[in-house]
């Protein structure tokens, strides 16, 4: 992928997970250790008790940082996959004996779309991101 349109996804996502990291997952981590520390103030609970606790309170944080990378990880390959076909397209243009300048120009042209599309969809994958986090959160 040309390093400008790697730039502009990776500056958008990098945006983005800023904001869910600030919106969303700092209040959990917040709730996380407030919890864990409530775990280590039972004189009464065991060693296990205690664990099991801290165990419960990181579930919902560990379940939201899942999802986060799980949601990146599908856009990734989606813009993989993207890519790969004006791959595709460009080495067939080649093999159909098209000029190289050409191809160039053409598969420059399909990345830029598909950078462009992918960029499109970043609103509403963190729309869903956010609103999952908050359901999480409850």
């Amino acid at each position: 992928m040309a390093d400008l349109q790697q730039l502009r996804v990776q500056e958008a996502v990098d945006s983005m997970v800023k904001s869910l990291e600030r919106e969303n997952i700092r209040k959990m981590q917040g709730l996380m250790f407030r919890c864990s520390a409530g775990c280590c103030e039972d004189s009464q609970a065991s060693m296990q008790q205690v664990h099991q606790c801290i165990e419960r309170c990181h579930a919902p944080l560990a379940q939201a940082q899942a999802l986060v990378t799980n949601e990146l990880e599908k856009f990734q390959d989606r813009l993989a996959r993207c890519t790969m076909h004006c791959n595709d397209k460009a080495k067939d243009s080649i093999d159909a004996g098209n000029k190289e300048l050409q191809v160039k120009r053409q598969l420059e042209s399909c990345v830029t779309k598909c950078v462009d599309d992918h960029m499109n969809l970043i609103p509403t994958m963190t729309k869903k991101m956010k609103e999952s986090l908050s359901s999480i959160q409850k």
